[in-house]
């Protein structure tokens, strides 16, 4: 079997604003970048880099090209002899970046995508079986709403809100990043969030947690999301003031820094999870030697794929350090990270953004995984269980490499 051609798709999804009243937050609208490997056998794969929002897009869709022409003849079941190359043989791919990983990451789970449609089995044997029949998923950035509609929460009442229309749906698990609006719908600035920050904003966080503890009671974990917004001051301030409050983990305390994290863990109570921007083996290496990190995150469209992320949890799981996934992109993303989540042994919980509950992501592939009662299905076709849909390719850029 032999790599024929590749396209590579930035796709354009349709507008958060056509199903729901109201903007994303001001944020741009998604763009998955994808890409199609097909064989001279007629089996196909696809795969994504997740880096489908800001200035991120179109720096990997074009890279994903430019990888493209060093696999054309290659054998897609040798994905280890793929990888490699991909990264010994091009010059910025030692140690990995966020745009140079992205792009072997839509590659590399391509091609694990044919393999598992080649041996026809679902990708999850490929790695060792399936531990779990279902997995435990939370309620992702509920700070934006919950269910099929967008609901900026502003006031403590808003969070609470939100997390119990997730918690009537079944899920035990809730995670909203408290820091983005204060109560009039400004964005908070790094001037509340970094240094020493006032009682005034930890006030403002602590009524939020406090609402959303008190909705949903003591039978559901909080989880608190910060992507980066504090530094290493704000951070222990801000969980010294909230720990009582049984937080199951704080997500991206600070810049991404071994040194600088563990400093944070050292200081507070809550284990610290991070990943979404921290890539390939070496960058997590620091982490987990130190054990500043109790929850790793890696994504599987932005570490380097499969291959690389597999590497990645079998040493955390040396250090009884647990996975979750970071998944943001299209239900093809979703669906490698079922696959993967279901096999690896270190599981903690899976993570279901807000956005798979809308239409205009779910159109852009053929099959639906939903979570019901806070448990998310694992595909079981062949491959990762997922194809793009005839909407993808209608409403994309296109480059083809043959």
């Amino acid at each position: 079997m032999k790599i024929s051609k590749v396209d590579v798709m930035l796709l354009h999804p349709r507008n958060l604003k056509d199903d729901n009243k109201g903007d994303f937050f001001g944020a741009p609208q998604f763009t998955p970048v994808v890409c199609r490997i097909y064989t001279d056998e007629g089996i196909f794969g696809d795969g994504e880099a997740a880096l489908p929002f800001n200035c991120g897009p179109e720096g990997v869709f074009y890279t994903i090209k430019e990888l493209s022409k060093l696999i054309i003849g290659m054998n897609p079941l040798e994905h280890e002899v793929i990888w490699d190359k991909m990264y010994r043989q091009t010059f910025w791919a030692l140690n990995g970046g966020c745009v140079i990983s992205a792009a072997m990451s839509a590659i590399d789970n391509a091609v694990w995508d044919i393999k598992g449609k080649a041996f026809n089995v679902p990708v999850y044997m490929l790695l060792g079986g399936k531990k779990r029949e279902k997995l435990r998923s939370y309620a992702s950035q509920i700070q934006f709403g919950w269910g099929t509609e967008l609901n900026l929460a502003k006031s403590p009442e808003d969070f609470a809100s939100n997390a119990l229309k997730a918690v009537n749906e079944g899920y035990d698990a809730i995670k909203a990043n408290f820091f983005v609006l204060d109560e009039n719908g400004n964005g908070f600035t790094d001037e509340h969030r970094t240094g020493f920050v006032t009682p005034e904003f930890l006030n403002i966080v602590e009524k939020r947690i406090s609402a959303v503890r008190e909705a949903v009671g003591s039978n559901v974990d909080i989880m608190v999301e910060n992507h980066g917004f504090s530094d290493t001051q704000s951070a222990i301030q801000i969980m010294k003031r909230i720990e009582k409050y049984n937080i199951l983990f704080l997500e991206e305390p600070s810049v991404p820094s071994p040194e600088i994290t563990k400093y944070i863990s050292d200081k507070i109570s809550v284990p610290i999870a991070s990943g979404e921007r921290i890539y390939t083996r070496q960058q997590f290496k620091p982490y987990i030697d130190n054990g500043s990190l109790r929850l790793i995150q890696p994504d599987l469209g932005t570490s380097g794929g499969i291959t690389e992320v597999k590497k990645i949890c079998d040493y955390a799981y040396t250090n009884d350090i647990s996975v979750q996934l970071h998944v943001c992109g299209s239900p093809i993303a979703l669906a490698a990270s079922l696959q993967f989540e279901a096999s690896v042994s270190n599981f903690g919980i899976h993570e279901n953004l807000i956005f798979n509950n809308f239409e205009c992501y779910k159109e852009l592939c053929k099959y639906e995984y939903p979570v019901v009662s806070g448990k998310a299905d694992i595909p079981d076709k062949p491959g990762i269980g997922n194809e793009l849909s005839e909407i993808a390719f209608k409403n994309c850029d296109k480059l083809v490499v043959s």
